[in-house]
């Protein structure tokens, strides 16, 4: 049986998955287990990806001390730009064990796999440095490669670092803490708790499983960049979206119950809306981050908030931290259409909340 749904029907399956409905959750590690993860990013123009996802879920009940209590007690661990339970790690040693991947192996994987081995030495002078130092940032270890790293981008001849993430990769490394946002590294086993590993088929199956729970609805597969994947292979139902082409696979779990929204901003990364492609096709909503834009080319701010409004997005915030200043400086409300006063109220009374989370003031400058 293929389930069919409504785009609103769609959307609030998606919202309800997020916990971004009035429903707040009051627990930021059983939030993090419930999306399965937090993206590491540390652009601080408002706040960091991982305090803004956890704040538009908890809004008061948050604070970031609480994030940096679950990582120094180990409770979360940073596992390739990600933060995850660390009972999750379980999920990810048998593709750990089978880096750079299953067979058949695209030619990137390859090359990569044979940079690795032609550096085999500067691998091995980091294990042991880190085994008789401990945690140490990527500039303080020796570059021994013999071979250099061959970019396009800003990671050409960055050779220690990219030998690092090749090794967190494989399992051999992780991250043991940041300090002033850098990384420090030390060996997995110092880091990581101890547990089974799950094959690696097994594996893939539950990652595919609990991702569907905390997106709801979502693609079997979808091509998209490297990073954790935004399709579910075959968890859920099958499923289409009335004027949406294709099918999709649904979380039954959310089909049931009642839904009341509220309004809440989103980082620019959040998985509700990371996912431009989903995004566009279930909420109908046209955004883009405009960080990497010429100023003059930007319509709605360097780092704006996409606006979430009962099951609707419905504009975008340009907002600015100037800590300097004591002000979340607001420099536009950008709404797509003429927005309900309900939902301009939303928005200012989650615009002091953030300024709350954040030690300053909301500052309007229009």
């Amino acid at each position: 049986m293929v389930i069919e749904l409504s785009r609103r029907d769609a959307r609030r399956v998606a919202v309800r998955a997020q916990l971004l409905t009035a429903d707040r959750p009051s627990d930021p590690l059983e939030v993090v287990r419930h999306l399965g993860l937090l993206q590491m990013d540390l652009t601080a123009h408002v706040a960091p990806n991982a305090d803004l996802v956890l704040w538009s879920r908890l809004g008061s009940a948050y604070s970031p001390d609480a994030l940096d209590d679950l990582l120094e007690s180990r409770s979360l661990v940073e596992h390739v730009g990600y933060l995850r339970p660390a009972e999750d790690l379980a999920l990810f040693r048998a593709e750990m064990d089978a880096w750079p991947g299953v067979e058949p192996l695209s030619d990137w994987r390859r090359e990569i796999e044979a940079w690795v081995e032609q550096n085999r030495a500067c691998r091995d002078d980091i294990l042991t440095r880190l085994r008789s130092e401990g945690p140490l940032p990527a500039r303080e270890i020796p570059d021994t490669c013999v071979v250099p790293w061959r970019s396009s981008g800003w990671t050409n001849s960055k050779n220690v670092q990219r030998m690092l993430d090749m090794m967190e990769q494989r399992g051999e490394v992780a991250v043991s803490a940041r300090e002033n946002r850098e990384r420090t590294w030390d060996l997995a086993s110092r880091v990581y708790p101890d547990g089974p590993t799950v094959p690696y088929d097994e594996a893939e199956t539950e990652r595919d499983r609990r991702r569907l729970v905390g997106l709801g609805i979502a693609r079997a597969r979808v091509t998209f960049p490297p990073g954790e994947p935004n399709h579910v292979g075959a968890a859920g139902v099958e499923a289409v979206v009335e004027g949406v082409r294709g099918r999709w696979r649904v979380d039954p779990e959310y089909l049931e119950g009642g839904f009341t929204g509220r309004t809440a901003l989103l980082s620019p990364l959040d998985r509700l809306v990371f996912d431009r492609k989903r995004m566009a096709e279930l909420f109908e909503f046209d955004y883009q981050l405009e960080m990497y834009k010429p100023a003059a080319k930007r319509r709605w701010g360097y780092f704006a908030l996409p606006v979430l409004h009962g099951d609707r997005l419905v504009g975008k915030v340009d907002a600015h931290a100037d800590h300097d200043a004591g002000l979340l400086r607001v420099h536009a409300v950008h709404w797509d259409d003429e927005p309900p006063k309900a939902a301009v109220a939303g928005v200012e009374r989650e615009l002091r909340s953030l300024a709350r989370l954040l030690g300053i003031e909301v500052h309007h400058d229009t």
